[in-house]
């Protein structure tokens, strides 16, 4: 039986929310397939603040989706990489990425016309 995400009450709801943040989406896509460090990721994102990126990959960490591995050294050294979970979001966010790609141009078109209209 599938989640009914039109009830308000619906878990998947939460999880629909992690996914669709704009954030989230970037980080997930960034990571896929490698590990990288806080100032490499934010360096790969471009225009998050530490702030936001921080908050959000302790929320995706708290959810199993990201891994975070602390190096005991000076200074200290924090590396980033998906979970099996994060990892098998992969192939949806690519698609998703990809799509966004190939109509890029069909949706600045449509948002010219209507912001005129």
């Amino acid at each position: 039986m599938e989640p009914d995400v039109f009830d308000p009450n619906c878990g998947s709801r939460e999880v629909l929310d992690l996914i669709a943040d704009k954030w989230s989406a970037l980080i997930l896509y960034a990571l896929r397939g490698r590990t990288l460090r806080h100032a490499e990721l934010r360096r790969a994102l471009g225009g998050i603040s530490q702030k936001m990126l921080t908050q959000t990959l302790r929320t995706l960490e708290t959810d199993g989706i990201v891994r975070r591995v602390a190096f005991p050294v000076v200074p200290p050294h924090v590396e980033y990489s998906l979970t099996a979970l994060g990892e098998s979001l992969s192939p949806l966010l690519t698609e998703v990425c990809r799509w966004a790609e190939d109509n890029l141009t069909d949706i600045q078109a449509a948002r010219a016309v209507n912001a005129h209209g």
